[in-house]
Order: C-alpha cells, then sequence, then structure tokens
C-alpha cells in the first residue's frame, strides 16, 4: 500500500496590523491596486452626485504608478467621473515638471494627458515659484469656496508611506510638522528632508478631508508598519500617525508582504 503523502499546505494568511482606520489587507499588489480604484471610483460618484464635483489629491512616487496605470485602462474604471474631478497634488519636490522627479510631471503622463480632465480642474504645485506654497494655499482656498461651508474640503486624498514613515513630504522632525494652525501647504527644507526641498500639504488640510487612503505594499514596508502599528515612538518621529481624520475615514490598502506573518 502506498504511503498517502499530504498536500503542502500554503501559509496562513498574516494578520492585519492593528493601525488606526480601517484595513483592506490583499495577497497580492494587482489585488490592493483593484481594491483602492474600486474604493476610489465608487468614492467619486458619490461625491459627484453630493455636490456635483470630485476634489482628488493624489501623491507620486513608484508604489502609485501602477495604481494610476490601472485607471487609464480597466474597464471597471470607465465611469470614472473625470469631467467633474479637480485633480491636486499632495507634495511636489522643487524641480520643473520635466524633471523626472517631479511628482505632477509622472501623474500628467499617466493621467491627465489620458483622462480627458478638463485643464482648468488640473492644478499642479509650481514648486519652482517663491511663493509657491501660498500661492497653492490660496487656489485650494478659492477653488474649495465654492462648496457649501462644511463640504469645503477634500474628497479623497491618497498617501503613500516611506521607510522612516514619512507621508506626503512630512519628515521626522522636519519643520512643515510644526506648520501654524491655519496653514493648508508649506514649504519643507533643511537637513531632516530628503533633497530636494519640497512643498506640502500640512496634517489640517490632510486631516480635513473625506477620505485618506494610505497605499503601502512590498515586503520593505513590513518593519515600518510594525513600528506604526505598535506607536513605538511619537508622530514627530512617525510623521503617518499624525494622520488623524477629524470627520473623515482613514483607510490602509496593504499586500500579504507587507505584513508579519
Amino acid at each position: 500500500m502506498r504511503d498517502e503523502i499530504d498536500p503542502i499546505q500554503p501559509p496562513p494568511d498574516p494578520t492585519p496590523p492593528r493601525l488606526p482606520g480601517r484595513v483592506v489587507l490583499r495577497p497580492e499588489p494587482e489585488d490592493v491596486y483593484t481594491s483602492l480604484m474600486a474604493d476610489m471610483c465608487a468614492h467619486a460618484v458619490g461625491c459627484v452626485r453630493a455636490f456635483g464635483d470630485f476634489h482628488l489629491a493624489l501623491s507620486g512616487g513608484s508604489t502609485p504608478l501602477p495604481l494610476y496605470r490601472q485607471l487609464m485602462t480597466d474597464p471597471m474604471a470607465r465611469g470614472f467621473p473625470w469631467a467633474r474631478t479637480h485633480l491636486w497634488i499632495v507634495d511636489e519636490r522643487r524641480v520643473p515638471f520635466e524633471d523626472e522627479r517631479s511628482n505632477f510631471g509622472q501623474i500628467r503622463d499617466l493621467l491627465v494627458e489620458h483622462s480627458g480632465i478638463p485643464a482648468e480642474q488640473v492644478h499642479p504645485i509650481r514648486a519652482t515659484e517663491p511663493d509657491a506654497d501660498l500661492a497653492y494655499e490660496r487656489e485650494l482656498r478659492e477653488t474649495l469656496a465654492w462648496r457649501e461651508k462644511g463640504h469645503d474640503r477634500l474628497d479623497f486624498v491618497l498617501l503613500g508611506m516611506g521607510a522612516d514613515a514619512h507621508t506626503a513630504s512630512l519628515f521626522p522632525r522636519s519643520p512643515a510638522l510644526d506648520a501654524g494652525p491655519d496653514r493648508l501647504v508649506v514649504f519643507n527644507a533643511g537637513p531632516r528632508v530628503t533633497p530636494p526641498d519640497r512643498v506640502t500639504m500640512t496634517y489640517r488640510l490632510l486631516n480635513a478631508s473625506r477620505f485618506i487612503a494610505v497605499l503601502a505594499v512590498g515586503a520593505s514596508k513590513r518593519d515600518t508598519l510594525a513600528r506604526v502599528a505598535a506607536r513605538s515612538a511619537p508622530a514627530a518621529d512617525l510623521p503617518i500617525l499624525g494622520i488623524e481624520p477629524l470627520g473623515g475615514e482613514l483607510r490602509w490598502y496593504l499586500d500579504f508582504a507587507a505584513c508579519a506573518p
């Protein structure tokens, strides 16, 4: 009689880290992007129905680029209301748009040029200008002021997270963490900021948003997520902990590789 061989059992799914807000955990990065895209599309359609438009703030970097490509190619995203969307940039390096390090340059090439979004509804940060922070803050206030009081805020913000737990261009112990209570956009520079200098949205603006999505995929995020979940340091050292929506939702989009087994 032949010995029976037990089939190889797959490893158990990781336990979602105990992060503030809600965690969306999927096996592979592609599954994460699809879940995030579906939530973004649903939120966009809901905001257009409720308010007539949708204010979306996007981050740069390599992590969200597959999501931006998927928004342009996936049939599930065909109903995205680009004609009613205002596109904002969470943070920007002080480089020209044609520089490969420009967040808007990446987003323009992948989304703006292919989505059909009206040009007047695209709001890049002109970060090389000497008053870039104040100009962008003024543009935000003036554009959002068309909404009813209480709804004059960003609808959906997509954030990333670096190995040092920075988000947007809010780096540990950097000057932007101490922005005045009324500031929406500030410069961030100095030895605590990874060069080049930045222009970034502040906690006040980000935390007033209706929906904040944090995208973190890959094993390189595992140790940082563990530190954030353990609250092993204050927000001054782990800036992502400063993301605390006042009246909105915080949702983390993670894959298995980003989580401890």
